[in-house]
């Protein structure tokens, strides 16, 4: 139940923030803001069902074996470039 709340709670967010919250055309304010807050929820409910869900175990290694090099490579290019740019 409060995955669902979290899910319900990022969707009023997301609709607020970033699809224009109550703004729209035609409808009532309330109602738009349900409307994206609907579709918002469904695109979440949507993708946690069809991808498949990562273990732990294989997300830790994902992290230290590819995300934390590509951090490093990012963090070192942009210290080359502010230097050769400043």
């Amino acid at each position: 139940m409060a995955e669902y709340a979290h899910i319900l709670l990022a969707s009023c967010l997301v609709s607020l923030f970033f699809l224009g919250g109550w703004n729209g055309p035609l409808l009532p304010a309330p109602l738009w803001l349900l409307i994206k807050v609907f579709i918002v929820f469904a695109l979440f409910i949507w993708v946690r069902a069809t991808f498949p869900r990562i273990r732990y175990d294989q997300l830790m290694s994902i992290s230290w074996k590819a995300l934390l090099p590509l951090a490093f490579l990012n963090l070192m290019a942009t210290a080359v470039l502010t230097v050769t740019l400043a």
